[in-house]
């Protein structure tokens, strides 16, 4: 990380508190209010923060402050470039299935997604494989479906690389060498999707058994698979080899952001149409996280400076924190919040020798934000969007709490659990 820290007033973290109360409760108390108003409250109360950043300190702190804002600036254009380019490629892909998946056709399916998760992104592969998941599966689709997808496609899976999962890219942008991450994180990638792969198996065959004769003779007719808007492959490939550019500044975004355009502008019509493609769900991500990374400032100076008062934190406080916390609020900024803990604790912002030092805490802050960001829906920012997707489908999603009761606690927390007793205890 390497920047110099101010101590902020603790009551600054309030705006950050408030925000992520609200994304988590505003959709489900107040929808319609919430869905006109959003825009407001986020850009509001990022103003808030940036207003006490750029005037409320004087002299040398002063200059460390504005050094916050414009690093803070860079970050969230870096973040939001590749989530958006990403998002705008697999767009322009649409995937044409017809007939009925097996059980083990299905399992197959989300192992490709679980390792396309970390090429295209958890967005990415979310966004490009939802529609065809729904349409293999269309005689007898429901709720283990949807949330096994969320699962393992729009989460687990993406623990690989930086391009995974958003927390990691932050990881990756704060000087965590990109393969480091698959290097360490391999063994509990491995052990997590084992177990959830298995599980769904187990469930898929009860619900294919359960289904009409006529429905099961349905899967002999494998009709097929058919690709559309494959040339923009070649602007995916201009996005990943932008990503290991760092000088001069803002060309690795310029080239993602081209890419987005070039895309946009040579797909097809009809397969825009076909993936029902629009701008929504990223210009509400957009939106959302200006007030995220601008409220983060004094959470994340705040918790540098005082983390050392936790003692000497163990792998498990990290694993089990950074996870609850990322499947209450949003797993991006708690993943930098305990990074930030991390550092505060060992005194070493030298994030070359935190890894050397303290490898297997990173580690374990990597795994819990990526892991529990699958046990709600706002845990992760393709978790909203594919349970959207199913609902326009007609697809029956679980509710907020449904989901939680009857998915995340008895699959995702054994699962959470043998990955803790394995690695992190």
């Amino acid at each position: 990380m390497g920047h110099e820290t101010i101590a902020p007033n603790p009551w600054m973290i309030l705006p950050f508190a408030i925000l992520l109360g609200t994304i988590a409760l505003a959709p489900l108390l107040f929808g319609g209010w919430w869905l006109k108003h959003y825009p407001k409250v986020a850009i509001g109360l990022g103003a808030i923060t940036l207003a006490y950043y750029w005037y409320g300190f004087s002299g040398d702190n002063s200059k460390i402050a504005h050094g916050r804002v414009w690093g803070t600036a860079h970050e969230y254009v870096s973040f939001i470039a590749l989530i958006g380019s990403l998002y705008v490629v697999s767009g322009g892909i649409h995937i044409r299935v017809k007939g009925e998946a097996t059980p083990m056709v299905n399992v197959l399916f989300l192992l490709v997604g679980a390792l396309l998760a970390n090429v295209l992104g958890t967005t990415g592969a979310s966004m490009l494989l939802i529609r065809p998941w729904i349409r293999m599966n269309k005689y007898r689709i429901t709720a283990h479906h949807i949330v096994f997808f969320i699962f393992i496609v729009s989460n687990v899976g993406g623990c690989l690389t930086p391009i995974g999962d958003p927390p990691l890219f932050l990881g990756y942008l704060k000087g965590v060498p990109f393969w480091w991450v698959a290097e360490h994180c391999w063994p509990m990638w491995a052990v997590g999707l084992g177990f959830l792969l298995v599980t769904f198996f187990v469930v898929d065959c009860f619900n294919f058994k359960l289904a009409p004769e006529n429905i099961r003779k349905k899967e002999t007719e494998q009709e097929g698979w058919h690709f559309e808007g494959l040339p923009n492959l070649f602007f995916l490939a201009v996005i990943l080899g932008a990503i290991f550019i760092d000088k001069p500044a803002f060309l690795r975004e310029a080239l993602m952001i081209l890419a987005a355009v070039g895309s946009y502008y040579t797909t097809k019509k009809p397969v825009h149409e076909a993936n029902h493609f629009n701008f929504h769900p990223i210009q509400e991500v957009a939106i959302l996280f200006i007030g995220i990374f601008a409220t983060m400032i004094p959470a994340l100076d705040w918790l540098e400076l005082n983390a050392a008062k936790l003692g000497e934190p163990t792998p498990g406080f990290f694993f089990w924190g950074s996870g609850i916390l990322s499947s209450a609020l949003d797993n991006a900024p708690t993943y930098l919040s305990f990074l930030s803990a991390l550092i505060g604790a060992t005194h070493d912002s030298d994030i070359h020798h935190l890894l050397a030092t303290n490898g297997i805490s990173v580690v374990a802050i990597s795994v819990g934000a990526v892991f529990f960001g699958a046990c709600t829906y706002i845990g992760n920012g393709p978790n909203f969007m594919v349970k959207s997707i199913a609902d326009q489908q007609k697809v029956h999603a679980p509710s907020f709490l449904a989901y939680i009761f009857k998915f995340a606690l008895p699959v995702m927390l054994p699962m959470l659990v043998i990955v803790w007793l394995i690695f992190f205890r």
